[in-house]
Formats: structure tokens, C-alpha cells, sequence
């Protein structure tokens, strides 16, 4: 049975023009070698597996071949190469400094650095994860890596150059290797898979390069691992399997869900997914993800910011244009938010549903759209000589429906026929019109309902917010709301600070009344209590003040102890 070769060696960069991802850094080394202008150290150094040790030994078997073409490439034949490519060059040594980072390691590399080589121009040591070597072993390699012999050549590799102190980084060309992106990483997996001769499905490749979060070595493990579970046929299903990856359909699913304002179904879905083993801040990473992604594609010119497989990329902007962009804004607020104080909560499900709830109250005031189909025709931006003007003021109202507004409704069309719109003009790209977007027009619900409704609403409202905003549940219920004209909720409070605590939780309140009154011109009007002269303190300092008042020696207290009031 041969040796097993895993595909991070197996396919390894052998010359500087396979190295992946990195052009700029090896074009440089290129050029440094073509006019023989070469440091005297190098430092790369960023994230794990994109390619800095392997750099560093292409580096040092092409400044030792003997027969260098002039595309800076090894020949592959002569001696030096020969030895290199059988790891047996004495020209070349490697130096693990986090099993080696004592002076004594260092006194023996100095020692070394003292003898020429004996085949070849260069003695090349390269010292890994460099960062790990001790103070004192930095300062007993200062001198030598300032100034060395001139076949010597030092090249240091680390993950975390912080760490390193700056005597060491003024000594070294720095070169500051970036993470590859997610199409160089596919079409490496495209190439080996062929290579393998296996049958890979490019959204299932696509995965596992966004899974390796740019190291080119991590997605080469992760191809073979799923190899061996799957044989030559890799699907999307198998690796998201393997690599316990949340389907795109469960995001898709969900923002349907908060679109539609249906919190039974959203709650049910993130059953499913905790059922299935996922974690929740995994779920809500996720969730964010998609929310953005959904953002981005209501541009064209945004849309190819996606990582995305082409299918699941036609997807997301299917989806987008049923998302008003207020929606999706909003949404990524509260699944911010949410991500934010996850880690902090002691019941993390709930914390995801009430999330979840939030979302979907939010989206009811988006939840019911006409299609654009139902908009039967466009009248142009000019009437055409001899017709008729059209009133700019009036409005659109859809077959039996509200106004809309923005939407101007022509003077001549009849009650119930085919509704006629005027787009404007669009910011952005000169002749670009509206009608080049997709258009909602919203259909307003005007349910009538009096005062006891509004108070049974207002009170099941403060109920879904008392145990984690108790405050603000005493501001809702110290008084009750009253009903104006014109659908106006108008609430009496007592202090500045509520006004802005009713101001952070409006859009929230507005859509819970809105959906359980159905109706969706409701307002809210406060109104700052002008009655008492002595207001009752609400906030710290506030009722600092008052006790200070009453008691002058708790300032002294307060002065002694170094002590400061919460405002």
C-alpha cells in the first residue's frame, strides 16, 4: 500500500508563479533576484497556511540553482536543486523557534552561520513562528541578523508580528502576506479535484473555500477529509454536512419568515436549526451574513461584492427585491445587537427568539406589497404632444386600495382601471429611472378602533417589554394612552428622559400597535407634564440631588470615599 500524500503537500508550490494569492509579494522577490538586489533578512508574515514557508523555501532553492531561468525559475537538474528537492541541501536550514527559542538554540545557529557554504552561493536559514523565540534569545540574534556574512540570508516567518520586538523588524524587509480570497482558494480546489479525478460540485467547493477563511492549506485539509468520507463524488450536501455549515436555505427560509411578520414559523425554523446541533451565535453570524448579502444585491453595481456559487448569487437577488431596504437595515440593527449580548445572557434561546419576534413585529409594516405586475402601465417623464397633463399632486391608489405616495395618479383614469404611474427620475447615472428597480407600492391598513382597544393593545405591548425594560414598562403604565383624531396615540410623561427612552423604542412600539390594530396610521405624540413643580428624580443623579439636599453630609461621604454617581 503506497504512502498517503495529503493535498496540502502533494500540491504545494514549486516556483514563485504557482503561488496563489500572493502576486505582489512574489513578483518582488522576483525583480529583487533578476537585479541581484537582495536583503540581507526577510520577515513574512500574516495568517496560517497562505503560503509564507513556502515562499520562503522557493525563495532560498532559486538564489542557490545554478542554471536560473530568465523567468526566475528553477532548472530543476543541477545539484543544488537536485538536493533541495530530496530535502538533503546543507545550504538550507530550517529552524522551528517554538521547540527552539532559547539563546543556546541561537548561540548554535550563530555558530553555523560562521561556516561558507560548500555547494552553492547562499546559506539560507529559515526560522518559523519566530515570534516565539525569548528576549534574550531576540538579543543574542541581533548582531548577526544586523550584520551577517554575505552568502548568509535570513528568513523569518511568524503569524503574529506584534510580538516581535523592533530592533528585530528595523533589521528585515517586511512582507505582509493577505489572506486569499475565496475565488483563487475554488479554482485551486477545481484544479486538484480534476487532478484527483473527482466529481466536485462548484457550490460544494465554494463552501469549503469560504470555510477555510483564506488559508489555502485549511481548505486543502478540509478537501481531503470530505474526500475520504464521499469517495470521488463530493456534493454540496456532503460538505455541509461534514463541516457542520447552516444550509443557505434555512437564511432564505428565515428572512421570509421576518418578511411575512410570521414569528410562529421564524420560531419553528430556529428549533430546527438547535435541534440540528447548531449554535445560536453561529446562527446569528449567519443570519447577519445574509442580511447583508441581501442589502448589497439591490444594487447591480454591489451585487458582485457576493462570494457566492452563480445559483445561490440569482437567489439572493431574487430575494432582495421583495426586501425594502428600511427592512433589512432594521433587521441587521437588532441581530447586531442581539450577536452583541449573547455571550452576556442566561437564556440564550430566549435571547434568539425575542430577537426573532422583533424582526418580524418590525416587518409587518412591510409584510403586504403589490407586485409590481400590478402596475399596468408607465407614463412617461413628458406627455406626449396633444395628450393630456397629469396632476403632479395626486396619488395612486391600486385597484380599490390607499394612496400611495410618491406615485402620481393620472387625472383622466377611471376608478378601477389600470393604474398609470409617472417614475421619476432616480439619483445616480444620467437617464437611469426608477423603472429600472423594482416598485412596491404598500397596502395601508385603516381598521377604525377606540379607546379600549388601544388600551388593551397599549397593555399587551408593556407586557412583552417588563421583564427586560422595567423602567420603561413603568413609563407605559403610569398613565394611559389617549386617542386623538386622525388615529393620533397621545402619551403624557413626566421627564426629558422618558421622552428619549419612548423615542429609542418608537418604530418597535408603532409596529406592534399597527399589526394587532391593523392599522397602520397610527402615531405617536408625547407630551412633557408641566403640572408638578417638584418632578419626581428618575434618573441617578436625579435622586443624588434630592438625598444630597436633605442630607448635605452625604457629599462629604461621597468626597472621602473617592465615590462618582452612574449619570
Amino acid at each position: 500500500m503506497d504512502n498517503f500524500i495529503v493535498s496540502a503537500r502533494k500540491y504545494r508550490p514549486q516556483t514563485f508563479d504557482t503561488v496563489i494569492g500572493q502576486q505582489a509579494i512574489t513578483t518582488t522577490l522576483k525583480n529583487a533576484i533578476r537585479n541581484n538586489q537582495l536583503a540581507q533578512a526577510f520577515l513574512f508574515c500574516g495568517p496560517r497556511g497562505i503560503g509564507k514557508t513556502t515562499c520562503a523555501r522557493i525563495l532560498a532553492k532559486t538564489i542557490n540553482c545554478f542554471h536560473l531561468s530568465a523567468d526566475i525559475v528553477p532548472c530543476d537538474t543541477c545539484e543544488s536543486c537536485l538536493s533541495f528537492n530530496a530535502s538533503a541541501s546543507f545550504n538550507i536550514h530550517e529552524l522551528d523557534a517554538a521547540s527552539n527559542n532559547s539563546v543556546d538554540d541561537i548561540r548554535n545557529l550563530v555558530d553555523q552561520v560562521r561556516i561558507p557554504p560548500q555547494v552553492g552561493k547562499y546559506k539560507v536559514y529559515i526560522i518559523d513562528e519566530v515570534h516565539m523565540l525569548s528576549q534574550q534569545a531576540f538579543n543574542a540574534f541581533l548582531k548577526t541578523l544586523e550584520e551577517p556574512p554575505a552568502y548568509a540570508k535570513f528568513i523569518l516567518a511568524t503569524t503574529e508580528k506584534h510580538k516581535i520586538i523592533p530592533t528585530i523588524l528595523s533589521r528585515c524587509q517586511i512582507y505582509d502576506f493577505k489572506r486569499i480570497s475565496v475565488d483563487d482558494i475554488t479554482r485551486q480546489l477545481v484544479s486538484v479535484a480534476q487532478n484527483e479525478k473527482i466529481s466536485a460540485d462548484p457550490d460544494a467547493l465554494r463552501i469549503i473555500a469560504q470555510k477555510a477563511d483564506g488559508a489555502m492549506r485549511d481548505a486543502l485539509s478540509m478537501f481531503d477529509q470530505i474526500v475520504s468520507f464521499s469517495g470521488s463524488q463530493l456534493t454540496y450536501e456532503t460538505v455541509i454536512s461534514n463541516l457542520n455549515v447552516l444550509d443557505y436555505d434555512y437564511y432564505f427560509k428565515m428572512v421570509d419568515c421576518i418578511r411575512k411578520a410570521d414569528i410562529h414559523q421564524s420560531l419553528l425554523i430556529l428549533n430546527e436549526i438547535l435541534d440540528n446541533g447548531f449554535d445560536g451565535q453561529h446562527f446569528l453570524i449567519g443570519l447577519g451574513e445574509h442580511l447583508r448579502n441581501l442589502l448589497i444585491c439591490k444594487d447591480p453595481s454591489t451585487a458582485k461584492l457576493l462570494e457566492t456559487g452563480e445559483s445561490i448569487r440569482n437567489s439572493y437577488i431574487s430575494q432582495s427585491r421583495h426586501c425594502p431596504v428600511d427592512l433589512l437595515v432594521k433587521a441587521l440593527d437588532i441581530n447586531n445587537k442581539c450577536d452583541l449580548n449573547y455571550k452576556i445572557s442566561n437564556h440564550k434561546r430566549l435571547h434568539l427568539e425575542i430577537a426573532l419576534m422583533q424582526m418580524c413585529t418590525l416587518s409587518a409594516e412591510y409584510s403586504s406589497y403589490v407586485k409590481p405586475s400590478e402596475v399596468t402601465s408607465v407614463v412617461k417623464e413628458k406627455t406626449e404632444a396633444g395628450g393630456p397633463s397629469h396632476d403632479r399632486n395626486q396619488e395612486v391608489r391600486p385597484s380599490g386600495g390607499t394612496p400611495v405616495p410618491g406615485i402620481h395618479h393620472e387625472k383622466n383614469s377611471t376608478p378601477g382601471s389600470g393604474v398609470s404611474i409617472k417614475e421619476k427620475t432616480a439619483p445616480g447615472k444620467e437617464g437611469e429611472t426608477s423603472a429600472d428597480k423594482p416598485v412596491y407600492l404598500q397596502t395601508r391598513r385603516e381598521d377604525t378602533f377606540d379607546q379600549l382597544q388601544l388600551e388593551e393593545a397599549w397593555t399587551n405591548y408593556a407586557e412583552t417589554i417588563k421583564g427586560r425594560l422595567p423602567n420603561f414598562y413603568s413609563t407605559l403604565t403610569k398613565r394611559k394612552p389617549l386617542l386623538q383624531s386622525d388615529f393620533t396615540v397621545e402619551l403624557t410623561i413626566d421627564n426629558k428622559v422618558q421622552e428619549d427612552e419612548l423615542n429609542d423604542k418608537k418604530q418597535e412600539m408603532m409596529g406592534f400597535l399597527r399589526t394587532r390594530l391593523k392599522n397602520d396610521l397610527i402615531q405617536l405624540r408625547t407630551i412633557v407634564s408641566a403640572n408638578s413643580t417638584e418632578q419626581k428624580p428618575y434618573t441617578p443623579s436625579e435622586k443624588y440631588r434630592q438625598l444630597a439636599g436633605k442630607n448635605p453630609e452625604l457629599i462629604k461621604f461621597k468626597d472621602q470615599l473617592g465615590l462618582e454617581i452612574d449619570f
